[in-house]
């Protein structure tokens, strides 16, 4: 079945949020949410989450899933806000503890932070299925850019976080804590292996030279033209090619913000004794 999937694009962070609905039903699932932040301030805004909370009001839609690809280093996500709103239950794979214990130690978080990843409603792990509505859907474990990325294929639709753009772009980098482009490259043959005509949605999407935005192709065009893993590519060349990429890639601008709020579900960290909260900038450690 294929799902019907409206996308809202983030120009500030090039980050593609989508409602994914069951033709069928009223059912829906939001996948990948920016919450609105100025670095320079500090100030958080909702515009980005509320045009998707329109839409879902607008079409009397009832959102069933609210999930995550994974941690996310170049946005904040919008989950709590939108759960508020909408309801339903925030998912992201089962390897979030790794993400929280990495992440933990170099935050220095209070002591009463879980790292068992309790934040979340539902842990996902290789191979689950979960429905939305008469939708079918299952995630797949697909790490290399983190190690809890995870990829929901639902009805003829992947949705595949950052492990893979868009042919022209290629794959996501595997320098993060945790990342490892051996593993990336076994995790995409994984995607690869499916129908050619498996439609596969972005995460993000950078418009190389120029281009107007794009975010969905199909198993077979990446297959075919893919710049970093198409077809012929070996292991070995891969991990070369994105060994060497990766160290010529500066970090992005929100990482330090983004993951000390998106491996808490969304969550600003608890406010201090005088009222306010506070994210923290590790120096001279990543």
């Amino acid at each position: 079945m294929a799902p019907d999937v409206r996308a809202f694009f983030d120009h500030e962070t090039w980050t593609l949020t989508y409602l994914v609905k069951d033709p069928h039903s009223s059912a829906c699932a939001i996948i990948d949410s920016v919450l609105d932040f100025e670095g320079a301030s500090g100030r958080t805004k909702t515009d980005g989450a509320q045009r998707v909370i329109s839409m879902v009001e607008n079409e009397n839609l009832t959102v069933e899933w609210i999930l995550e690809t994974h941690v996310h280093a170049d946005h904040l996500s919008a989950a709590p806000y939108l759960h508020k709103h909408l309801g339903g239950k925030i998912g992201i794979g089962a390897h979030i503890t790794d993400v929280q214990q990495i992440f933990g130690n170099l935050f220095n978080v209070e002591p009463e932070f879980c790292r068992d990843g309790s934040q979340f409603d539902h842990l996902f792990v290789d191979g689950d299925s979960f429905s939305i509505g008469g939708l079918t859907a299952k995630a797949i474990h697909t790490p290399g850019h983190t190690p809890a990325c995870m990829t929901y294929h639902i009805g003829d639709a992947l949705f595949v976080g950052d492990t893979l753009f868009m042919p022209d772009f290629g794959t996501a980098r595997c320098d993060f804590p945790g990342g490892d482009a051996r593993v990336l490259y076994q995790s995409i043959q994984k995607l690869l292996a499916l129908p050619p005509e498996t439609r596969m949605f972005m995460c993000h999407d950078y418009m190389p030279n120029d281009r107007e935005m794009q975010y969905e192709t199909t198993v077979g065009k990446q297959k075919a033209s893919n710049l970093h893993v198409h077809d012929g590519i070996s292991e070995d060349e891969f991990v070369a090619m994105r060994r060497a990429k990766d160290q010529s890639l500066s970090m992005p601008s929100l990482i330090l913000p983004s993951v000390q709020v998106n491996m808490r579900a969304g969550e600003l960290p608890p406010a201090e004794e005088n009222g306010v909260r506070y994210l923290k900038i590790p120096l001279d450690a990543v």
